[in-house]
């Protein structure tokens, strides 16, 4: 995290939106972390604003997607085959995406964007299954904006909190904070390897 935040502070917004946006298309890169870091970032330090962080990785989340997207609709299926492994999109997760998508369709466009194994090939998955554009920019955009402000203005609170806090307080805080970060990994861990068994079955 700390390589995430030193680039962050030389480049900043622009590097947010091209990292998010990258991640997004399907690259493996910390999308995620890299938003969660500047906002954390811009409440503890206030040298980057709030507003214009959530701006930058929605307009990177939903620039990404989009261009996903039209891989997906123009190189379809065999992109995936070809250079999936190269990309974190294992047969396992592809499984997972496949098989949520024929179920839900824009409710996992939208919702993907939260969940990790989901964020970097619902896109694609969305060009490849022949989703109309206009109904997959709608939840795309939604999900987005949505992503990019509560995961903002959670980790913004989060960083205005530790700028305050000192001492054994401080200590106990940080330590609750990594320890929610564990058990948050955890338990997607779980539902993937359930979600892995449904697709499978």
């Amino acid at each position: 995290m700390e390589g995430v935040a030193a680039f962050i502070a030389a480049h900043g917004y622009p590097a947010i939106a091209i990292i998010v946006g990258l991640e997004s298309m399907g690259l493996p890169l910390p999308g995620e972390t890299t938003l969660i870091t500047a906002a954390i970032f811009a409440g503890s330090t206030h040298v980057l604003e709030l507003g214009p962080v959530i701006a930058a990785a929605a307009a990177g989340a939903i620039a990404g997607d989009t261009a996903g997207f039209w891989i997906g609709r123009t190189a379809g299926q065999a992109l995936v085959v070809r250079y999936g492994s190269h990309l974190r999109m294992t047969p396992a997760r592809l499984a997972i995406g496949q098989h949520l998508f024929e179920r839900h369709g824009a409710k996992v466009v939208f919702l993907g964007r939260f969940i990790a194994i989901l964020r970097t090939i619902t896109a694609l998955l969305a060009g490849i299954n022949g989703m109309a554009w206009r109904r997959f920019l709608v939840f795309n955009a939604a999900g987005g904006f949505a992503w990019a402000t509560l995961m903002g203005v959670g980790a913004y609170l989060l960083g205005h909190r530790m700028e305050r806090m000192t001492g054994v307080v401080g200590v106990v805080g940080l330590a609750g904070a990594i320890a929610a970060v564990v058990i948050a990994f955890a338990i997607g861990r779980g539902y993937e390897r359930r979600w892995i068994n449904r697709a499978r079955s």
